[in-house]
């Protein structure tokens, strides 16, 4: 009698190994919207940009820096598990939105602070914006235009902590005027037909409505308020280093200049972190960063008219503006 032998099946390997990490494509600064049908438009979220990637057993939250955040965004990754594909990786923002549903980067830190806020981490939401890999198969060399469309029948129309970041159908000249009225930071625009590309890239652009980035705080000179702040001395990033760009002296409150000396005055600089020789000047190690709101930059590359509007640390996911 002759036996037949069943050959075991093997599950197949993926087309594609899945990245661990994958460096964010970022978006390049202008100063207004391009033009053309080639171009897509997005609201600028104001909030921590993640990578959430699912696997089989495993489901990570990392961040724009590589921190595994996966503990801060829990609920994010629970509602991950439930979308239905054994692996992908997801690229966004997570937010959480004000009153008037406009995304408020102060309100996050403190939803995945330590210390008590108004605002829970179950308010936090991830707008999914991008889909690099699916079931096995890198998708970052397709066109923008057809990893939104593999992404958004995953996710439009959910209302929980992972929702679509939806494309506005609009002259961006016009969007962006909308935006600007409704408080928004600003707006987003990629080329419907480009790859996706790691690094800062033209393909991808930010156009905001007020010029706000993050800058090194390298030191201070007193104010003739005894124990505040004269002035906030300011840096970009520079290829490995830090160049100085101007110091600010509007913003915050007598308290908060009190502060923040404070703060500044617990991280003293063996060295200046930057060429700068200015009277009266107090330097402090480049540990501290500060949000600023400028008009625009002078001809010496110097910021006009900076205005601080809150301060944190470099060790979070925020954007240090450079200069390359």
């Amino acid at each position: 009698m002759t036996k037949t032998l069943r050959k075991k099946t093997v599950p197949a390997a993926p087309a594609d190994p899945m990245p661990r990490r994958v460096e964010p494509c970022v978006a390049t600064l202008v100063d207004k919207p391009p033009k053309g049908p080639q171009w897509a438009f997005e609201v600028k979220w104001d909030g921590y940009r993640l990578a959430v990637h699912v696997e089989p057993g495993e489901v990570r939250a990392i961040t724009r820096g590589g921190y595994d955040w996966t503990r801060k965004f829990a609920l994010i990754v629970a509602e991950a598990r439930q979308l239905g594909h054994a692996s992908m990786i997801l690229d966004g923002e997570a937010v959480v939105l004000d009153d008037q549903g406009r995304s408020d980067f102060g309100l996050l830190q403190r939803a995945v602070g330590k210390k008590p806020s108004l605002h829970e981490p179950s308010e936090i939401i991830f707008f999914a914006f991008d889909l690099l890999y699916l079931d096995g198969h890198d998708l970052r060399s397709l066109p923008l235009g057809e990893r939104r469309s593999r992404l958004e029948p995953i996710i439009a129309g959910r209302t929980g902590p992972i929702r679509f970041s939806e494309e506005v159908h609009a002259d961006g000249a016009e969007f962006f005027r909308a935006a600007c009225e409704l408080g928004l930071e600003g707006i987003i625009a990629k080329r419907r037909d480009k790859p996706y590309h790691s690094g800062r890239r033209p393909e991808w652009l930010k156009i905001k409505c007020t010029r706000r980035d993050w800058f090194v705080i390298v030191g201070y000179e007193r104010s003739t308020v005894p124990g505040a702040i004269g002035r906030l001395l300011l840096a970009a990033k520079k290829g490995d280093g830090l160049v100085y760009v101007g110091g600010c002296g509007t913003g915050w409150s007598n308290k908060e200049s009190v502060q923040l000396r404070e703060l500044l005055d617990a991280i003293p600089a063996k060295r200046p972190p930057v060429s700068l020789k200015r009277k009266g000047a107090i330097f402090s190690e480049p540990l501290l960063v500060a949000e600023v709101e400028y008009r625009a930059w002078t001809q010496d590359g110097k910021l006009r008219h900076p205005s601080f509007k809150r301060v944190g640390q470099r060790a979070e996911e925020v954007e240090v503006y450079h200069l390359d």
